[in-house]
């Protein structure tokens, strides 16, 4: 779907700077300068329209939640949704996320999500999969000992591709959800893909993993 071009965005991001980091490089090492209070630091890869991060800002006061999207057109929403949400816990961050260790620390981040990342299905795009190994190295510098790595997705095949990439990197995988919405976790806070998905009676895949 091609997405539409938003002229006003970069006037939008500009004048909300309250939730959007304009400048994210600059925080490397010092992100509890940019919330309230000093709390366990989330972060999300492809924050997509911002359902999953500002309802699990609203949910959990107590945790510091980055949501990192791209495309400038979607990140609007995104901080649009954080202001009608109304946590004071969220940042939104509009920046390509090549190599997060450009912009956090060794050791910065508790948790890191990837929520319905793009499954790149063709073999000669592995190495653009979130779960590839060089993006695991990263994951491993910028996550304090005992951080953990959440992954949604609707794509069998890449989360089978993920588990097996996870075990090849030595982690440790600690929970695996074959249909997620069966489970009845009623702290799970869904993302727009995950709506649409489940509602089609398409199982969500979740596991949790951590570096050992």
């Amino acid at each position: 779907m091609r997405l539409r071009h938003k002229p006003w965005a970069d006037d939008f991001l500009a004048e909300n700077d309250q939730v959007v980091v304009q400048y994210p490089f600059d925080y490397k090492s010092k992100w509890q300068e940019a919330f309230q209070r000093k709390q366990p630091l989330h972060v999300e890869i492809g924050s997509g329209k911002g359902q999953f991060i500002a309802g699990m800002g609203k949910q959990h006061p107590d945790i510091n939640f980055i949501g990192i999207e791209r495309v400038k057109s979607v990140i609007v929403g995104a901080v649009k949704k954080v202001l009608d949400a109304g946590p004071e816990n969220v940042r939104m961050v509009n920046e390509n996320a090549r190599d997060l260790r450009d912009m956090f620390a060794e050791n910065e981040v508790d948790h890191l999500y990837l929520n319905f990342s793009d499954p790149w299905p063709k073999t000669r795009h592995e190495k653009r999969r979130l779960t590839y190994h060089t993006f695991l190295e990263q994951y491993k510098d910028i996550l304090k000992p005992g951080g953990v790595i959440t992954l949604k997705t609707d794509n069998k095949k890449l989360f089978e591709y993920s588990l097996i990439s996870f075990s090849k990197f030595g982690m440790e995988v600690e929970e695996v959800e074959l249909d997620l919405h069966q489970s009845g976790d009623p702290w799970n806070v869904e993302t727009e893909y995950e709506e649409k998905f489940a509602a089609k009676g398409q199982p969500i895949y979740r596991c949790r993993v951590t570096f050992v």
